[in-house]
């Protein structure tokens, strides 16, 4: 008789059912650098009129880091709210251009919203991998002191922001 089937399944009961059993959702893709100083890095500018920004940016006020790209569809969609929260906030927005080109990203960021205080341009990825980023759009809360507070994945939209940023914002303000 063959096992490989039985211990497959064993395996997965787990990876995935025994999280949830103890209250996680193994759709949440936890990471390892909350509660830790931002990763040390300096990217440079991607678009002209923007300046690019470096880790010693991070860490004089709260500050939001959103890791997005031009040829990201779910990017598109949270433009709008970004631009919103770095108004309401009165918060600094850096994004990180991951994977990307200063040809393609200029007319994205004129067609859908710059909400950006800067842009750094990550060609090869290697700040995005630092950071702990598995894809696009991740966004990361930004505390005084340069630590990671908050890791969300996808895309931040005005739900998000009222139910996870805007508290979260408030509490590292006091």
């Amino acid at each position: 008789m063959n096992k490989i089937p039985l211990i497959l399944f064993a395996v997965l009961v787990v990876f995935f059912v025994v999280p949830m059993l103890k209250g996680k959702d193994p759709a949440i893709l936890e990471s390892v650098m909350l509660g830790k100083q931002v990763p040390e890095f300096s990217l440079p500018a991607v678009v002209k009129g923007k300046k690019g920004f470096s880790s010693k940016d991070l860490r004089a006020t709260p500050a939001i880091v959103n890791v997005f790209s031009s040829w990201c569809m779910e990017c598109r969609l949270e433009q709008g709210t970004l631009e919103a929260i770095g108004q309401i906030e009165n918060i600094p927005i850096y994004g990180i251009d991951y994977k990307d080109t200063p040809e393609k990203l200029a007319p994205w960021l004129k067609e859908h919203g710059d909400p950006y205080t800067a842009i750094g341009t990550d060609t090869d990825g290697h700040v995005a991998i630092d950071w702990g980023v598995y894809g696009v759009p991740e966004t990361f809360v930004i505390d005084a002191k340069g630590i990671i507070r908050y890791k969300y994945v996808g895309a931040v939209t005005d739900e998000v922001y009222r139910a996870i940023f805007r508290p979260l914002l408030a509490e590292l303000r006091q």
